[in-house]
C-alpha cells in the first residue's frame, strides 16, 4: 500500500481492500499471524435472505403495514410506497435505504420531481392541508441524511417549488420549511467547508513526502524533528489520532458509499444516473490517503532515529499507542500503525525488534488477525458497538471501524448481488443489507470527538515529512546494512 493513493486512484485503493487479507506487509521478525482466510461463513460474499437483515432502526422495511419484508419490486412500485399519502407514511428505515440505492436506477432530482408532481396532485384534490406535513417530514429526513443531493440548482428548485405548494394551507408549514432549508445550506457549507480543508491538508501532506534519505543523522542538532518531541504519551497521541478520524468520518455522506461501486448492470437496461464527474467519493478517498499517511509516518518515525536504541523506543511507543486506539475504540488508527509496523523497510530491522519489548504486541496481532474473516475483530467491533450503545460517557461510545474491511464487505455485497433481477425488479433485500451497514456506519461517524484538541501534535501529524517507500528502504539499510544480495543490489541502485 503506497502513499500516493491520489494518484493511483480509488479504484486501485479498492483493488487493494479486496485482494489482500489487510494492509500491510507481513515481513517482520515479530509478525502477524494471519493465515489465509477461511472462505466458509464470510457474509460479505453471499447476498443474505431477506429475513435475516435489519435495517439501522432494528426492523426489515415492509410494503404494507404487517406484510412480509420486500424481496424486490418494480422501481415505480418502490417510489410509490416512499411517497406519502394523506393516511400513509413509510417507515423511517424504508426511507433510508431506498433513498440511499434508488440513485442507480433514478437520479435524485428526477425522483424529487416525481414528489413535486405528487404535491401537484394532492394540491387540485384540495388534500394538501392532510398531506402537507407528511412530504414535509419525507423532505426533512431527506435533507439531514442526503445533503449533498441538495447541491444541485435544479434539487433546490424542485425543493422550493414543493416549500410553495406546502406553504400557503399553513403558517406554521412555512416556518418550519424555512427552518429545513435554514439547516441543509449550514449544513452544505460545512461540506463545502470541510472539502476545502482536504485541499489544503493534502496539499501540505504530499508536499511533505520525501523521496531521499534526508541526511538527519550525521547533523546535531537533528533538522527535522521527531515524533516522541511532540507527543511522548501514548493515550494523548490515541486521543488526538481518534480527534482526526472522527473528522474524517463526519465528512462521509452514505451515498458515497454506493457511488465507490457504481457500474453498468447487466440486467439493467437504463443508463446510469450519474456521470464519473458526480460520482463524488472525495471524502472517502481523503480518508484513504489519511490511512495511508499514517502507515508511512509510523514506519517514518522507526527508520529515523541513528541509534538502534532509538528505534527500539519508537516502536515500543508506537504499540502503546495501538494498544490505546484499541481501548478507545478506533480500530482504523490501530490497523495502520499495525501495517505501518510491519512495512518491509521496518519488519526488516531485526536488531531493532530484538531490542524492543514486543509481548504486547501480540494481543493487537490476535485481535486483527484476519482469521475465519476478521472473527476476533469483529468480535471487538460488535463489543465496542455494545458498549457504545449502553455507555454514559462519550469517551465510551467511540466506534471507529477499520475502515477498508468495510469497504471490502460491501464491495462484495455489491459484486455478489444483482441490482435488478431478471424479470426487471429492483433486487431490494441486497439494498436491505446495504443500508444495514452503511446506516450503522452512520450512527458511528455522528459522535463528536470528546477529546481536547493538540494544534501541535493535530500539526504534526498532517504536516510532519515522512519517506517514500524507496526513501524508507534507504532509512532502512542506513540504520542497518543490508544482509542478502537482494538487498544490497537495491541499496546500491538507492544511493
Amino acid at each position: 500500500m503506497t502513499q500516493h493513493t491520489s494518484r493511483l486512484g480509488f479504484e486501485r485503493y479498492l483493488s487493494i481492500c479486496i485482494y489482500m487479507p489487510c494492509m500491510c506487509v507481513l515481513n517482520s521478525p515479530h509478525p502477524l499471524h494471519f493465515h489465509s482466510q477461511a472462505r466458509r461463513g464470510m457474509p460479505q460474499t453471499v447476498c443474505p435472505a431477506a429475513g435475516t437483515m435489519f435495517t439501522p432502526s432494528g426492523f426489515n422495511p415492509h410494503l404494507d403495514e404487517g406484510g412480509p419484508p420486500i424481496t424486490s419490486a418494480s422501481l415505480d412500485t418502490l417510489i410509490q410506497h416512499l411517497v406519502p399519502t394523506t393516511d400513509y407514511y413509510p417507515e423511517k428505515a424504508y426511507v433510508f435505504t431506498f433513498l440511499l440505492s434508488a440513485r442507480l436506477f433514478i437520479s435524485p432530482p428526477e425522483l424529487l420531481a416525481r414528489l413535486c408532481e405528487t404535491c401537484i396532485k394532492q394540491q387540485q384534490l384540495d388534500q394538501m392541508r392532510k398531506f402537507g406535513p407528511k412530504i414535509l417530514q419525507l423532505l426533512t429526513e431527506w435533507t439531514e441524511t442526503f445533503p449533498t443531493d441538495f447541491r444541485e440548482e435544479k434539487m433546490v428548485g424542485l425543493f422550493k417549488d414543493i416549500i410553495h405548494r406546502i406553504a400557503p394551507c399553513d403558517e406554521a408549514y412555512w416556518k418550519t420549511l424555512s427552518q429545513v432549508l435554514q439547516t441543509l445550506n449550514q449544513k452544505l457549507a460545512a461540506i463545502a467547508q470541510g472539502e476545502e480543508c482536504i485541499v489544503k491538508v493534502n496539499a501540505s501532506s504530499v508536499s511533505s513526502i520525501s523521496d531521499k534519505l534526508v541526511a538527519f543523522k550525521t547533523k546535531s542538532p537533528p533538522i527535522q524533528k521527531e515524533m516522541l518531541s511532540i507527543c511522548n504519551d501514548p493515550y494523548t497521541l490515541a486521543q488526538q489520532l481518534t480527534y482526526i478520524e472522527l473528522e474524517h468520518l463526519s465528512h462521509i455522506g452514505p451515498e458515497e458509499f454506493v457511488q465507490a461501486f457504481v457500474q453498468k448492470d447487466k440486467l439493467d437496461s437504463t443508463q446510469p444516473c450519474f456521470s464519473e464527474q458526480k460520482k463524488k467519493t472525495t471524502n472517502l478517498e481523503a480518508y484513504v490517503r489519511w490511512f495511508n499517511r499514517l502507515c508511512y509516518l509510523v514506519a517514518t518515525e522507526i527508520c529515523m532515529p541513528a541509534k538502534k536504541k532509538q528505534r527500539a523506543q519508537v516502536i515500543e511507543f508506537f504499540i502503546d499507542v495501538a494498544r490505546e486506539c484499541f481501548n478507545i475504540g478506533n480500530f482504523n488508527s490501530l490497523m495502520a500503525i499495525i501495517s505501518g509496523m510491519n512495512m518491509s523497510p521496518v519488519s526488516r530491522l531485526k536488531k531493532t525488534w530484538g531490542k524492543a519489548k514486543t509481548a504486547k504486541f501480540f494481543i493487537l496481532e490476535h485481535q486483527m488477525d484476519p482469521t475465519g474473516n476478521f472473527y476476533n475483530y469483529r468480535t471487538a467491533l460488535r463489543g465496542a458497538a455494545h458498549r457504545s450503545q449502553t455507555a454514559n460517557s462519550n469517551r465510551e461510545k467511540i466506534v471507529i471501524p477499520f475502515f477498508s474491511l468495510l469497504i471490502k464487505d460491501i464491495y462484495f455485497l455489491n459484486e455478489g448481488c444483482a441490482n435488478r433481477l431478471p424479470n426487471g425488479h429492483v433486487h431490494f433485500a441486497k439494498f436491505v443489507e446495504l443500508a444495514r451497514q452503511v446506516g450503522e456506519f452512520m450512527t458511528w461517524k455522528q459522535m463528536e470527538c470528546p477529546f481536547e484538541t493538540d494544534r501541535s501534535i493535530l500539526h504534526y501529524l498532517h504536516t510532519a515529512p515522512i519517506f517514500s517507500e524507496d526513501g524508507l528502504y534507504l532509512a532502512s539499510y542506513e540504520s542497518e546494512s543490508p544482509e542478502n544480495q537482494v538487498e544490497k543490489d537495491r541499496w546500491k541502485a538507492l544511493r
